[in-house]
């Protein structure tokens, strides 16, 4: 089957294999149909009004006036940045460290911290668990980043209660992307959406059965989000920015390059002119593969759809993106599956496990794509691999 029979929003390029979408009489997905709210209805300015007194609230109470969680990507420099130099908060800035930052990355990333001048918490976990649950949520969803997807947002949750900072502030609205919530409903960044997508449906006490006692639940601490009476004990609000400000990639990008240096890289298996997004993560051409084996898009296709939207590019010219770079086989594969202990045979029978219909991907028709400039230097494996 090809990529492109998949029914396709008649506005952007998003097909029907997506998570939450479905089209209207006209063909135009749902999410594109609150972008479309977005630009025209949505009161910015009295939103923006809330965010700021919800930060005042805060603000002085404490050592910390809230947590910033960072990656050190666009998203996370960008509200760091502003929280810091528009809001003039003093933060905590907490990491979970997933175990795959690329180096340039991590360079990059203290460089900025160390010019900012902040406070930095940064939590690493055990490698031998990580792989042990990257295994097991590729196994039973077909995306072996659950412990990346619980422990960025259980984490700083955890750290707030042990320093008693209650305000965290995150990135963008998952209506963006999304239709779990709409432009009118921001969300919190709370339990909710936690168990709702974060988590794959996984606890943590799940994943402690699922491993059969190979793991002690100590080792799966960092992924267990707290408890409610201890979040309500510290007064919290876990808030994202963008449900108070129209989210808007390509300013922010360019806001961090031009006043902090924040730079770009290569992205594996993504035009050029998409470089500066995902480019932390030595396994996001693994990711991006996966789902184009499960979906029939990839992150092209998502990409393009946020310019289709933003109006700076055509969906001609989009279809043409996506049929060129969408459904690349990445040439970190061999790392991740020597990582991991499986065969590429292996990692087939279990992606297409999790096909969605009405997609059929013929995995043996994929092109191959071509190697990161870095990879040499990820230091994962132990052949062909030197440590940075």
């Amino acid at each position: 089957m090809d990529k492109m029979d998949l029914r396709r929003c008649s506005k952007c390029v998003m097909p029907e294999t997506h998570e939450t979408i479905f089209f209207d009489q006209n063909g135009v997905c749902n999410v594109c149909k609150q972008h479309e709210y977005k630009h025209e209805k949505v009161d910015w300015a009295a939103k923006e009004k809330e965010f700021s007194e919800i930060v005042n609230r805060f603000k002085g109470t404490g050592k910390y006036d809230c947590i910033v969680p960072i990656s050190g990507g666009k998203d996370s420099t960008f509200i760091l940045y502003t929280m810091i130099k528009k809001y003039k908060v003093r933060p905590l800035v907490v990491s979970y460290d997933h175990n795959f930052y690329r180096p340039h990355h991590i360079a990059n990333r203290d460089r900025i911290l160390r010019e900012l001048g902040v406070d930095f918490l940064i939590y690493r976990s055990n490698p031998a668990v990580v792989k042990k649950t990257m295994l097991e949520s590729l196994k039973r969803k077909g995306d072996f980043c659950w412990h990346c997807h619980c422990g960025v947002f259980a984490w700083p949750m955890q750290i707030a209660i042990k320093y008693k900072i209650p305000l965290l502030i995150w990135g963008e609205s998952a209506a963006e992307y999304t239709s779990y919530y709409d432009f009118d409903n921001p969300e919190d960044q709370d339990e909710k959406p936690f168990n709702v997508y974060i988590n794959l449906g996984i606890t943590a006490d799940d994943m402690h059965g699922m491993l059969d006692g190979t793991v002690d639940m100590r080792d799966l601490a960092p992924y267990k989000y707290p408890k409610l009476k201890d979040l309500k004990s510290i007064g919290y609000r876990s808030i994202c920015y963008g449900a108070y400000h129209p989210w808007d990639v390509r300013g922010q990008v360019e806001t961090i390059k031009n006043e902090l240096g924040w730079e770009v890289d290569e992205v594996e298996g993504i035009p050029d002119k998409y470089w500066y997004t995902k480019l932390e993560c030595m396994m996001s051409g693994i990711r991006d593969y996966l789902k184009f084996i499960k979906r029939g898009f990839g992150r092209t296709a998502q990409l393009t759809t946020d310019d289709i939207r933003a109006g700076s590019l055509s969906r001609d010219e989009a279809i043409k993106l996506v049929r060129a770079y969408d459904g690349l086989k990445p040439a970190s594969l061999p790392v991740f599956l020597e990582y991991l202990g499986i065969s590429e045979d292996e990692f087939n029978e279990i992606a297409l496990q999790h096909v969605v219909s009405p997609w059929q991907c013929d995995i043996k028709s994929l092109k191959q794509g071509k190697e990161l400039w870095d990879q040499k230097h990820w230091g994962l494996t132990r052949s062909g691999q030197k440590g940075a």
